[in-house]
């Protein structure tokens, strides 16, 4: 029992694969010859134990079951009523296998993105065909998953099979050619080839505001990595430029998030449901907290962008259930902006510090 809580199969559902002779199956993960099988499935391979135990970690825990209609041939999946209903079943893994990558790239776990990246590429590729621009998105989430283990050969690899797929068909979306941008503009941050970088995640910017508005959050990613990029330029005023874009963005999205979150707490507090998943609260809770690295150097320590900074990293924990660190950023976020007379952050921040039940008038400045 203790395993299955891990999230580990027992070894005794792990077993050897016995096929008629002159036949054999690959492994889920490597493609190579396979030895082992999922004992439960029984449609799933594996070459051994250690590619068993990374996809049922990575993603086969979750999809086990649903891989048995779409794996095992059957008279009704040979009629037409069959092979609509396995499409349906298939687009659905698509989706399970998507936001499950999604979750654990943003939370930083990228070995662990990587097989449920490439179930979402093998089943759109199954649905779909090979390079068509709906295998895109999967080919950007297994290629972020290999970026993330410095895997840069394989992921320039699968970005150029997503731009060729882009490139081949020109009536793909805007949200497509942004997710594009900011995988190839990652890439090159990477290998040092910064004006191409900047290139993509000015791409990125564009396609994005096209897809999502200007004032969209998914923007502050695009300009969050164009600063750091800028960051090794040697530009910190260009840095400070685009990081307070990032925050004043954040904070305005954040405050919106709290005001209903507070109605909501006076109307139905037993019915309040989290304003982040943990993937995403990880994910803006970094790019926050290095901006304010970054704005309290004493070279350039401004009062009013570390008060709004912290202000937002607050409210963000508030949100995401912290209270502790929400008091800390909000008592750091409180000194910063009574440095400067009349701050319109002030009392917003005094209000946050009363709803966590503490007093701002005994906040020393």
């Amino acid at each position: 029992m203790e395993s299955r809580a891990q999230g580990v199969l027992p070894s005794t559902e792990i077993i050897p694969l016995a096929l008629p002779k002159g036949t054999e199956k690959l492994c889920e993960l490597c493609q190579k010859r396979a030895y082992l099988q999922c004992g439960r499935c029984r449609v799933t391979y594996y070459c051994d134990a250690d590619h068993q135990q990374s996809d049922w970690i990575g993603i086969h825990k979750r999809i086990c079951q649903l891989l048995i209609p779409i794996r095992t041939p059957s008279l009704f999946s040979m009629q037409r009523a069959g092979r609509i209903e396995n499409l349906l079943k298939t687009k659905e893994l698509i989706e399970i296998c998507r936001l499950v990558a999604e979750s654990k790239l943003s939370e930083g776990k990228h070995q662990e993105a990587v097989p449920a990246a490439q179930a979402c590429l093998r089943c759109s590729t199954d649905v779909y065909g090979p390079n068509t621009v709906q295998l895109v998105p999967a080919y950007l989430l297994l290629a972020d998953a290999n970026m993330g283990m410095n895997n840069l050969a394989l992921v320039a690899e699968l970005l150029s099979q997503a731009e060729w797929a882009v490139l081949k068909s020109p009536e793909c979306g805007y949200a497509v050619h942004h997710r594009l941008h900011r995988s190839m503009g990652c890439l090159h941050t990477a290998t040092g080839h910064f004006e191409a970088a900047l290139f993509h995640f000015a791409n990125d910017v564009y396609f994005a505001s096209e897809e999502y508005g200007l004032d969209s959050t998914v923007i502050c990613g695009a300009y969050f990595l164009m600063a750091a990029v800028f960051v090794k330029l040697g530009e910190p005023a260009i840095v400070h430029s685009l990081y307070t874009e990032v925050a004043e963005t954040w904070h305005s999205h954040l405050a919106k998030l709290l005001q209903s979150h507070i109605q909501n707490m006076q109307k139905n507090p037993d019915m309040l449901e989290p304003s982040f998943d943990e993937g995403q609260k990880v994910e803006v809770d970094k790019m926050l907290r290095s901006i304010l690295a970054f704005e309290q150097d004493e070279t350039r320590k401004e009062p009013g962008i570390e008060a709004l900074v912290a202000h937002a990293l607050a409210m963000l924990s508030f949100l995401g259930g912290d209270t502790v660190k929400a008091l800390e950023f909000g008592q750091m976020a409180l000194e910063a902006s009574q440095l400067i007379q009349n701050h319109d952050l002030t009392e917003p921040i005094r209000a946050l510090l009363q709803l966590l039940g503490k007093d701002p008038q005994l906040t020393s400045v």
